[in-house]
């Protein structure tokens, strides 16, 4: 279930960057949505996919400052560019919490669940 809605969330943040480029969606903030549905979807970024990801947050500006000397198009695939960014960096953000997370759990005895401690006796 989990993975339904981090996939659900994944592919909401891709389509509204989209859409958001190319349309001035005035009703919300769609930066903040796009941040808030980036989250959800890092809640099952798997750890392998967590440096590329890191390394597309960084090079998605690179790309969109690129796409803008495109004429006619460039601005808005710009936009799109930097709306991805903002999803992609919330996923990242939750990837990396969840992994700090378990490391801070592994370095506290008896807290990790780990067969280093020792069995209580009675």
């Amino acid at each position: 279930m989990l993975n339904m809605i981090s996939g659900l969330a994944r592919t909401l943040y891709i389509l509204l960057a989209v859409v958001a480029g190319f349309v001035a969606l005035g009703m919300f903030d769609v930066a903040l949505v796009l941040v808030v549905l980036g989250l959800i979807a890092g809640i099952t970024l798997p750890a392998e996919r967590q440096v590329l990801a890191g390394v597309t947050v960084i090079a998605l500006p690179i790309l969109g400052t690129a796409l803008t000397h495109i004429p006619a198009i460039g601005e808005q695939l710009s936009a799109v560019t930097a709306n991805l960014q903002l999803g992609v960096a919330g996923a990242v953000a939750t990837a990396l919490a969840i992994r700090f997370y378990g490391l801070a759990v592994e370095g506290i005895p008896g807290l990790g669940g780990a067969a280093g401690g020792k069995k209580a006796t009675a």
